[in-house]
């Protein structure tokens, strides 16, 4: 029997916790605007949160810097620019992503700003699994020109399948609940953002950034 063809790249991690993935599309992006924009330096604007877990924007903000730092690139201190926000009033992630792209540049003087969006973040329950997820999207536009020169997207997802040693259905479910509320409290849902942040912004990956300037892989991708 003939093995039915993948449409999609399996990444996987083993881990304590379960199986950590990602699944991203093979088809071939299309770098033309990034090239030619040629950034150096990137603003990473605060996250924009669409799941209810508060914690979120401060988990994808505060583990964006080094990815795109060991890629090759300057980033705009989160600390800075957070504050800087604050300073001027903008208190909602929404309200920053209104600021017009000129405004942004003559600010920080950043030559990009990255736009995080996160749609699904922490622990869920479902029947007898409780499962750690950290969804999101992101776009990198060009301050300089307005341009969007790339975009991404991610999921990673950590999970428990519990098998029956005793109890039965009902000693599974109260285990997957007790499990939930493990990983909800602990850092495990951080740790599961950070690892989505990596997959997301690392230079070198099947459609991710390109390699920035201060990377010895510089324009050989």
């Amino acid at each position: 029997m003939n093995k039915p063809k993948k449409s999609i790249e399996l990444f996987c991690l083993t881990a304590a916790l379960g199986i950590v993935f990602m699944l991203a599309s093979c088809a071939s992006y299309d770098y033309t605007a990034f090239k030619a924009s040629n950034p150096h330096s990137i603003l990473v604007m605060p996250p924009v949160n669409r799941d209810p877990d508060v914690n979120a924007p401060a988990t994808f903000l505060a583990t964006s810097v080094y990815p795109l730092a060991e890629s090759g690139y300057y980033v705009i201190a989160p600390t800075v620019s957070d504050q800087m926000f604050k300073q001027n009033g903008v208190t909602v992630a929404e309200e920053s992503w209104a600021i017009d792209y000129r405004r942004l540049n003559q600010i920080f003087g950043a030559d990009t700003a990255l736009y995080i969006e996160i749609t699904r973040f922490g622990a869920s329950f479902i029947v007898v699994t409780s499962k750690l997820v950290a969804e999101a999207n992101a776009k990198l536009v060009d301050l300089r020109t307005g341009q969007q020169i790339w975009d991404g997207k991610v999921r990673v997802e950590a999970s428990n399948t519990f098998g029956s040693s005793g109890g039965g259905l009902l000693g599974m479910v109260v285990t997957a609940a007790v499990n939930q509320a493990i990983n909800t409290l602990s850092d495990k849902a951080h740790k599961n953002g950070r690892d989505a942040n990596y997959m997301l912004l690392s230079a070198g990956r099947s459609n991710g950034l390109l390699y920035g300037p201060y990377h010895p892989k510089y324009k050989t991708d």
